[in-house]
């Protein structure tokens, strides 16, 4: 169901390799019947979104920008166990790189929540928090998410 609703959103799914090229860590790290993933950013296919909001970057541009890590962040759950398995999204960190005047983090980050709401409806609700900053190689936002799933 999951894999279904995301290509009716336009994304196609395959899993993230556990362990991201050149990094010393794991996409994601599984604990009993949560999964925690590593912060996402908005890198997929021919999408890098890279750049200030408020600055280089518009809001609208800045949401697809969250969207895009919140499927990240269902590919890295994927390097750990199935997709499929996904019985809710529990929380929801979201980072933005922003401009000094930009200061409405949590409107960008909705990108992401919105995307989680579509895909797996009342089960997508979460807690959530939303907070502006320098983003390692001025990516645009960066998304980290804790799931849970059944066994």
């Amino acid at each position: 169901m999951i894999i279904k609703k995301l290509k009716e959103l336009g994304y196609s799914y395959s899993p993230a390799p556990l362990k991201p090229q050149g990094f010393p860590f794991n996409s994601a790290v599984r604990v009993g019947n949560l999964v925690f993933t590593s912060g996402q950013v908005p890198f997929w296919e021919d999408h890098k979104i890279q750049g200030k909001v408020g600055a280089d970057i518009d809001t609208d541009e800045a949401k697809k920008a969250a969207e895009i890590c919140a499927f990240n962040c269902i590919r890295a759950v994927g390097s750990v166990c199935d997709i499929e398995s996904i019985s809710r999204v529990v929380k929801v960190f979201g980072m933005v790189n922003c401009s000094e005047t930009f200061n409405n983090t949590s409107s960008i980050i909705n990108g992401a929540s919105e995307f989680f709401n579509k895909v797996f409806e009342e089960k997508g609700e979460h807690a959530r928090s939303a907070v502006g900053m320098q983003l390692p190689s001025d990516w645009a936002v960066e998304v980290e998410a804790i799931f849970e799933v059944k066994d």
